[in-house]
């Protein structure tokens, strides 16, 4: 479940990434709910697991900042206002 959380950051913040590419900033509203999804289930993956965490908590962070950062990018966007 862990390792499954950590390739849902990854992805999320990959799609951020793409999300900064001119003309491509609308793939932010797809990701956005996406790495909120990645997150709840980071959380839910860190909640159940005992012995280490790490792989949920960087999955965690990794979501945390596919939605702040692209959240920040459709603000400058003109996409929220």
């Amino acid at each position: 479940m862990q390792a499954l959380s950590l390739a849902w950051g990854i992805l999320a913040l990959g799609g951020m990434t793409v999300g900064f590419i001119p003309c491509f900033g609308w793939m932010n509203w797809f990701n956005i709910p996406f790495a909120f999804a990645g997150l709840i289930f980071s959380v839910v993956a860190h909640a159940v697991t005992r012995g280490p965490r790490q792989n949920s908590l960087v999955a965690m962070i990794l979501c945390v900042l596919a939605i702040l950062i692209g959240s920040k990018r459709l603000v400058a966007g003109f996409g929220i206002f």
